[in-house]
């Protein structure tokens, strides 16, 4: 596996364009569009919130439903949420729409949608972006990443990677992108991440793997422990690599989820590090578990306590707040028997062993944390399970961002 440039149109057959189509953002690109030259098996998964957005009922329908999928429609700066019957109907409008300028089923059109709950989408100015979108269309790794951009709403930069596998003889690529920035906790945040590949595989194993790998990427991150109403990842595989088609999970289905692996795990690091006002990116990694359930609570708790977060940002190896989080997480454990380290590229220091603070140096402590990516290792050494999460340090920025969202 080798990590190669590009995103959303690296894999053959995938096409995509972007506009400013002025949903509510008036001075930049607001709405994308993803295309496959080849009909594609589709995957997906979504948000855990009772509260779901109307494009998420469609796509769970069009995933579960459809024969295949060919397109993707997505616009930024309204969520379709919390709109009724009235919403809902204009995800068909948009499939509509789509299916027209594309020449392709209603069913076989996915939308998705990102930014304020609870307004209704201007249909107007969405189909004229869909038929400005659509001539557009293009295999370029430019394209890719104007999409990108056009997804974003606090993201601060685009996020997209690509990697290629060797499978049954062939080169097989998966690339994607994502958006999330903020109301991002795990068991699926706000983000909409699409990833597009041109390997043949069969469609139950495909939703197989992503229903599996999403458990230590996507649901391993948070950034201020709100789980959005919009979340999907959605998967689509068009087959044109020649790969002969996975069928079964033989050592080419285990390659194929490496790689998936890869990108979902370096998209969910992505919007780790760029949380509304962040200035960090936070990892935990706890070693020494029990089981792996263990490690994931354990490694969860500590990403979400907002008394840790802050510290992170101040640079402090305030310990006390991770051994805390640790304590009420609901994991069984012996804090007397715990081990903590931070890491950094500025070095490796361990603060406390077997629950105890050591004598380290308060200025290399800190000098660790200042970097733009700290990791803080638990060793709770009950046996050999791990499990790592990614969250940000917690800003002033973050509240200034969040409490005019709307304006």
């Amino acid at each position: 596996m080798k990590q190669i440039e590009g995103g959303v149109t690296a894999a053959k057959g995938f096409l995509a364009a972007s506009t400013a189509a002025g949903i509510k953002y008036q001075d930049r690109k607001d709405m994308a569009l993803i295309y496959s030259e080849a009909p594609c098996r589709a995957a997906g998964t979504f948000t855990t919130n009772v509260v779901k957005a109307a494009p998420v009922k469609w796509d769970q329908k069009i995933v579960k439903e459809s024969d295949f999928a060919q397109a993707v429609v997505v616009n930024a700066g309204i969520a379709n949420a919390c709109t009724g019957a009235e919403g809902y109907g204009y995800c068909q409008e948009t499939a509509e729409a789509a299916s027209q300028a594309l020449h392709v089923p209603e069913s076989a059109v996915l939308v998705a949608s990102t930014g304020v709950i609870g307004m209704q989408l201007p249909m107007d100015r969405l189909k004229a972006g869909i038929q400005a979108m659509a001539p557009e269309l293009d295999g370029s790794l430019e394209s890719g990443t104007q999409a990108a951009k056009a997804i974003m709403t606090t993201d601060t930069k685009k996020k997209e990677v690509a990697v290629q596998v060797e499978l049954g003889g062939q080169t097989v690529t998966i690339g994607g992108m994502c958006k999330g920035s903020g109301m991002i906790h795990p068991n699926m945040c706000t983000m909409l991440s699409f990833v597009t590949t041109d390997a043949a595989i069969s469609k139950e194993l495909l939703q197989e793997a992503l229903s599996e790998d999403i458990k230590d990427t996507y649901n391993m991150i948070s950034v201020d422990g709100d789980t959005s109403t919009n979340d999907t990842v959605l998967l689509l595989a068009n087959g044109l690599a020649g790969n002969p088609e996975i069928r079964e999970k033989d050592e080419d289905y285990q390659e194929f989820c490496k790689a998936l692996n890869f990108v979902n795990e370096t998209l969910a690091k992505c919007m780790a590090g760029d949380g509304e006002g962040c200035t960090a990116l936070f990892e935990v990694k706890v070693i020494g578990a029990e089981t792996k359930e263990q490690a994931v609570t354990l490694s969860k708790s500590i990403i979400t306590s907002n008394l840790t977060k802050a510290a992170i940002f101040g640079h402090d190896a305030n310990w006390g707040r991770i051994l805390c989080a640790m304590g009420y997480s609901g994991a069984q454990f012996d804090p007397e028997q715990v081990d903590l380290f931070f890491e950094s590229a500025a070095g490796k220091l361990q603060i406390i062993e077997n629950g105890v603070a050591l004598p380290y140096s308060e200025e290399e402590a800190t000098r660790i944390l200042s970097e733009p990516e700290v990791t803080a290792i638990a060793d709770i050494k009950m046996g050999t399970a791990t499990a790592t999460a990614w969250g940000c340090d917690l800003t002033f920025d973050y509240v200034k961002i969040n409490a005019d969202y709307r304006s």
